[in-house]
């Protein structure tokens, strides 16, 4: 058998062979023997079916599986000749070439993705400047009010008139379709937030201007999406009637207000609470200008200075995914002009493919600062910002995991943690200094 391996870099491998006749022939014997040990066949005893019957019955499927064992061993030898470890591999290696020729050889091409050797150099030189981030104070005693007035209580207004945006209408109503009223559409002495769009579009602006007692009839449209689906797009009417106008009537922002606010802490006063709320803001705030601005110049000036091969399979999987995305936001008539030229789907592969690279590139160097500087996140930890987000966006927790998981996004997400965790790392260090 003719063999040749060769490291075209050191991310990427090809491994070709031409696979004689002979070898084809000697694993076809070899893969049907092992089958008719196991095989039931009517007529026979299980164990003692003839190789010849086996042979015949299973033509195709055993010609199938004596060439991916010819195969096998090429990637075997290769990988040894090449002194490329498994848990070096990137991926399942791809058969680039196959093809069978008249005297019944095959001629095999393997290209093997390994990982890169990533040498940072002096990664932190790259940094840029820091500057330190806190919250004004006039941004404060404003995030302070907020939270004062969603805290308090409802409490009817002072003199009766018509309702404005902002306020909470107390009302009755009633929706019907058709002139028939349907489930779900009845409720009294419902206090509605006008302008805070939890109702159909359009119901809570035409509440605005009624007054005490006023009863009113309400058309709107249910939108296409609703979710229920008998009413999703129809016109209803809704019968209304306004009892009251409540509004929130914000506390007095105090030392009791603060100790309501951090409860089971001693000694809070209203300064307590203020620096508490600056912290968080102020960390917030951080975050933000990590993530916008110095993450990304941090990246592009990493991807420049750092120079390796990268596996090939890999930038084409992100140019396919880059061309996917950019194809779902075409126009039927896009779509179908590239169904006509090919070329035209080529040129745009050549347009993303910078982007995709770099992109590439930035997740290799990512692994290599996070093992450089010893950062890690568990699966644990993945789990709980998860759990976390799925219960603040009032979802089913383990089944937003289970979807995750199903899509096969955990690794993605993992990785941007990484990220997010070492480059906040080393930006935290640059701003001690």
């Amino acid at each position: 058998m003719e063999f040749n391996a060769n490291r075209v870099d050191e991310a990427n491998a090809v491994i070709s062979a031409t696979v004689t006749k002979e070898i084809l022939e000697a694993n076809l014997d070899k893969v049907a023997k092992q089958a008719s040990k196991t095989m039931n066949i009517q007529g026979f005893r299980k164990g003692k079916v003839p190789v010849a019957v086996v042979k015949q019955r299973f033509a195709d499927k055993l010609a199938e599986d004596a060439e991916a064992d010819a195969i096998r061993k090429i990637l075997k030898d290769g990988l040894k000749q090449l002194e490329i470890k498994n848990e070096d591999l990137i991926g399942e290696p791809t058969v680039s070439k196959f093809d069978k020729k008249e005297d019944g050889s095959i001629e095999v091409e393997l290209s093997v993705a390994c990982k890169p050797n990533v040498d940072l150099g002096d990664y932190k030189s790259l940094i840029p400047a820091v500057e330190n981030k806190e919250a004004d104070i006039k941004d404060v005693e404003a995030r302070l009010e907020e939270i004062a007035k969603s805290s308090a209580p409802l409490a009817k207004i002072a003199r009766k008139r018509a309702v404005k945006d902002g306020d909470f209408a107390v009302i009755d109503f009633e929706g019907f379709v058709d002139g028939v009223a349907f489930e779900g559409g009845k409720a009294e002495k419902y206090p509605l937030e006008i302008g805070s769009g939890s109702f159909i579009p359009g119901f809570e602006e035409q509440v605005i201007g009624m007054k005490y007692e006023e009863q009113k009839d309400i058309v709107v449209n249910f939108p296409e999406s609703y979710q229920a689906k008998n009413l999703a797009g129809k016109e209803a009417t809704f019968k209304v009637t306004l009892h009251e106008i409540q509004e929130k009537a914000a506390p007095e922002l105090n030392d009791e207000f603060a100790q309501r606010m951090l409860p089971g802490q001693e000694n809070v006063t209203i300064d307590t609470l203020k620096d508490r709320v600056k912290e968080q803001m102020s960390a917030e705030i951080k975050s933000k200008y990590y993530r916008e601005e110095l993450k990304p110049a941090y990246l592009e000036a990493l991807v420049e200075k750092v120079q390796f091969a990268l596996p090939s399979s890999v930038v084409e999987q992100e140019v396919n995914y880059a061309l996917n995305n950019k194809i779902r936001t075409m126009s039927e008539a896009e779509i179908n002009e590239l169904k006509e030229n090919a070329s035209k789907v080529e040129e745009i592969r050549n347009e993303l493919k910078e982007d995709a690279t770099n992109s590439v590139k930035a997740t290799f160097i990512v692994d290599a600062l996070a093992k450089a500087e010893n950062v890690q996140v568990s699966d644990q930890e993945v789990m709980q910002v998860l759990y976390y987000e799925a219960m603040q966006m009032g979802q089913n927790p383990q089944e937003v995991l289970k979807q995750y998981q199903e899509a096969g996004y955990l690794p993605a997400i993992k990785m941007s943690m990484i990220e997010e965790k070492v480059i906040s790392k080393l930006l935290d260090e640059k701003l001690g200094k």
